[in-house]
């Protein structure tokens, strides 16, 4: 039967009217599903399951955007939540189990000798950011890839509005995998850059011993290095990234998988890089929350004492190879390509010309939702997920690539799309 939205789409008036956007997330939006045949709004999640509010099931790949690694409602960490709910959550002084997680993440994490506890994944590379400006006394920021929503950040985007031009300036990009773009910046900024930070690895491997050589470029020139894990954390390894390549940074963020879902974020690093935040100030009311500590205690406990990570590589290699198959059988290699390492994989849609084609991406997006699958272009592996899930999303696969081989050669792929196209979050204004 044809799924129907319309308890999600009768919400919709009333969420944009009292929201701005009508999300709190642009990422979990309106605008990155074809609006009007794509749920916008959810009721209840199970596993690898998620329910609209209008009562349809599906898939979930994009799994609340990372933080889910065990499974939507993970009976032994809600248990213990709720355990720790009774006893209370907010409390006057620290609370034990703050050492309790801080000497586990320090045991499992390379880099970790200290360890600082946030909300979101912008609290830990803010305060990563900040503790490297003050330990080295300079200003500036050499950054690679995603960090947040903080201004020293997001004035490097097209989403820069409301960022002084002044900050703008301090922060610099460089390109992954390209260590002299760096050695440039250090060049161009000499005795000015603190750190430099980046997500150690995201879809596309590290080459040419490119983590390295970005250690010694940026020690070389008096900066600290922070690996933004935020994305990687627990699910590469359960020390992250630094251990699955063996590297070993000044600072790293974490968050995300660290609460399956309850908020949590990390900083750790060395011993005396961390004292600096006994001078800077990085202090706010719910940076020890009992409810993200004990979920972050629960989740590390089970992910060291069963299989989950080397379940979520399986079923990831099982699904890059199924896609991989499915992409020559129907030859839209040069259309449709999948990227990343098999706990997140990506999905880049791309015209004859190779620029990107939302279209092609929103026709996909609506086919998989139909099938009673929610799918954002990309795929976060969790424990939940089983072949029999991987199946179903192959098969999925299999009818809508054949779909889009079919219409794509009789140039009549814009008459699939029934709702409307979606909408890049970072775009120029």
């Amino acid at each position: 039967m044809p799924l129907t939205f319309s308890q999600s789409l009768g919400m919709f008036d009333n969420a944009i009217k009292y929201i701005p956007s009508g999300t709190q997330t642009f990422s979990k939006g309106w605008t990155q599903y074809p609006f009007g045949v794509s749920p916008i709004f959810l009721d209840k999640a199970d596993g690898c399951f998620v329910w609209d509010v209008d009562g349809n099931k599906f898939i979930d790949w994009p799994m609340a955007l990372g933080p889910i690694i065990l499974g939507h409602n993970n009976p032994k960490v809600n248990e213990a939540v709720k355990s720790q709910i009774d006893k209370g959550v907010a409390f006057s002084l620290p609370h034990h189990k703050e050492i309790e997680l801080a000497e586990k993440l320090c045991e499992i994490i390379p880099c970790a000798e200290m360890v600082r506890f946030g909300k979101n994944g912008s609290d830990a590379t803010s305060g990563a950011v900040r503790t490297a400006r003050a330990y080295t006394g300079r200003n500036m920021i050499a950054c690679c890839g995603y960090h947040g929503w903080q201004d020293w950040y997001i004035g490097t985007t097209t989403r820069n509005l409301g960022v002084p031009k002044a900050i703008r300036e301090l922060t610099v990009t460089f390109e992954y995998n390209n260590p002299a773009s760096l050695e440039n910046l250090f060049t161009l900024y000499p005795d000015q850059i603190s750190c430099v930070i980046l997500e150690p690895v995201s879809l596309v491997p590290p080459e040419d011993n490119f983590l390295e050589r970005i250690n010694k470029i940026a020690h070389k020139n008096g900066a600290l290095v922070i690996y933004d894990e935020c994305w990687t954390g627990f699910r590469w390894a359960l020390g992250g990234a630094q251990e699955f390549f063996g590297i070993t940074p000044d600072l790293a963020c974490f968050g995300k998988a660290l609460g399956n879902g309850f908020p949590i974020s990390v900083i750790v690093g060395r011993s005396n890089i961390m004292k600096t935040f006994d001078e800077i100030f990085y202090s706010f009311t719910f940076g020890g929350d009992l409810v993200g500590i004990t979920a972050g205690l629960t989740v590390i406990k089970e992910l060291a004492t069963t299989n989950a990570i080397s379940h979520i590589w399986k079923m990831g290699n099982i699904l890059i190879d199924g896609v991989s198959i499915l992409l020559k059988k129907y030859d839209l290699e040069h259309r449709i390509h999948l990227k990343g390492y098999p706990p997140k994989t990506f999905m880049f849609f791309t015209d004859k010309h190779g620029n990107d084609d939302l279209l092609l991406k929103s026709i996909v997006q609506q086919e998989m939702i139909k099938r009673g699958i929610l799918y954002a272009g990309y795929h976060i592996i969790s424990f939940s997920h089983t072949e029999n899930e991987i199946n179903q999303t192959l098969n999925a696969y299999d009818q809508i690539f054949s779909l889009i081989k079919n219409n794509d050669e009789s140039k009549e792929l814009k008459s699939l799309l029934k709702g409307k196209i979606v909408e890049s979050v970072f775009r120029k204004h």
